[in-house]
């Protein structure tokens, strides 16, 4: 989107978040006395701007009626792409988004990042390499801030590592210079139509690359391998991570969990594509500290090792997990809200790990049993199966059922919504009770 468009036409920002309050910074930088417009389902959306002047609001259960009135739609990226009045709009070619809008205004260089999982410690990583090699470097995007302030500061020797989202690349009409791809499973299926609607919103990040830009991907995905057919770039395909980590010198994954090895060989590849030095690229790597809520170790208490791995939320990274930790997981805390997913891989690799004690919340929970139950006829061979409906609980428990010299894993296979705001509050309220029954010098009864 030009920003002589965004001048001359009528706007609407579409979804008063973070994400949309950027968007009014920026439009009002550029355009002091422009009217605006401004649509959102919270009616208290206008209390938290009362002093925006220039603005017309649309705010409530009618807030898509505005819709019609306008030339360019700028919209958030958790507002549903389903509903009549956006899918309308979409086929008009009137909704843009701050990602488009960032990428046709960038004057330097976009390392994009997206896959089901990684994607965070994978930004992190390339952003430290590059920081380390004395790069000019940035990072934003569903990792942290906002990026359309970005463009008033940034120039053209600069990087940005952008982490995208699958929201934040569907109906993308442009891609960054470097796209990393890490993975895909089943994920969001509350929101998009199909698996297959989810695969081509991510595919986004490479289909309109250039022959002069890069895609780095995860050539062991087949969906991965088939859309990096379509891609122009210069493919860096990752076959075998350990081959790219022993060409800088680092013999063994430096963290907990083996599917890190992917994000370091993916990161090392940006490295090498900017100019980064191996020594340098070794470095930063060797000093990068895991971002938290991802096979977190939080400790030993009583003699038993916890982990936090709350931001797995499909199966398949509880399932990578309970690979990394091995047999001396006893425990294993999972469970929360329903998306539809399909367990049975999971229900199985449990059975297979022999995991003596499972704690299950709603509402995944009682389906992940089932699927135990089915792959067993009926005759799981558990020490303690609990249900509860809250961490505390299940700390509590979890000191009481597990042998000291094991490991009591928090994994739930299921997004947090329900009982708990978001992963980061799940994953903290279970290093909090952990601590707190961990300072308790008797075991409870």
């Amino acid at each position: 989107m030009e920003i002589e468009r965004l001048k001359k036409e009528k706007v609407l920002i579409l979804g008063f978040g973070k994400e949309g309050r950027d968007v009014f910074n920026f439009l009002r930088k550029l355009f002091p006395e422009k009217p605006l417009g401004i649509a959102d389902k919270n009616p208290d959306c206008k209390l938290q701007g009362s002093r925006l002047k220039n603005v017309e609001w649309h705010l409530g259960e009618n807030y898509l009626k505005a819709l019609k009135n306008y030339d360019i739609i700028i919209k958030s990226p958790g507002i549903p792409i389903h509903l009549p009045e956006i899918e309308e709009s979409y086929k008009k070619g009137k909704i843009t988004s701050q990602t488009e809008i960032f990428l046709q205004n960038f004057p330097g260089k976009v390392v994009g990042v997206t896959g089901t999982k990684g994607k965070s410690t994978t930004t992190s990583l390339i952003y430290k390499i590059l920081k380390e090699g004395g790069k000019k470097v940035h990072i934003g995007g569903n990792i942290g801030k906002p990026v359309l302030n970005y463009l008033f500061s940034l120039k053209k020797d600069d990087i940005f590592v952008y982490e995208m989202s699958s929201h934040q690349l569907y109906n993308l009409k442009i891609s960054p210079h470097v796209a990393v791809f890490l993975n895909i499973y089943p994920e969001h299926l509350d929101y998009y139509k199909d698996f297959n609607e989810y695969l081509m919103a991510k595919a986004n990040i490479t289909l309109w690359q250039k022959k002069e830009d890069f895609l780095i991907y995860n050539f062991n995905d087949k969906n991965i391998r088939e859309i990096a057919k379509k891609s122009k770039a210069k493919k860096i395909p990752i076959k075998d991570f350990s081959v790219i980590l022993k060409n800088i010198g680092i013999k063994k994954i430096p963290f907990y969990g083996k599917f890190y090895g992917l994000n370091i060989a993916c990161a090392i590849e940006v490295g090498k594509i900017f100019g980064v030095k191996k020594e340098k690229i070794k470095k930063a790597i060797e000093k990068f500290k895991p971002l938290p809520h991802r096979l977190e170790y939080i400790g030993k208490f009583k003699g038993i090792e916890f982990f936090n791995d709350s931001l797995s939320t499909i199966p398949q990274t509880t399932i990578a997990a309970l690979n990394s930790l091995g047999k001396k997981v006893e425990t294993l805390i999972l469970g929360g809200y329903d998306r539809g997913l399909d367990f049975r891989e999971l229900a199985k690799e449990i059975l297979k790990k022999k995991v003596k004690n499972l704690i299950f919340f709603p509402e995944t929970g009682k389906r992940i049993w089932k699927e135990i139950l089915k792959e067993t006829k009926n005759n799981p061979k558990f020490k303690n199966v609990f249900f509860f409906d809250n961490m505390k609980d299940a700390v509590k428990t979890s000191f009481k059922i597990t042998s000291q010299g094991k490991i009591c894993l928090l994994s739930p296979a299921s997004p947090s919504f329900g009982l708990f705001k978001n992963y980061k509050e799940r994953g903290n309220l279970f290093k909090k009770y952990v601590k707190i029954y961990g300072r308790n010098k008797k075991r409870e009864n």
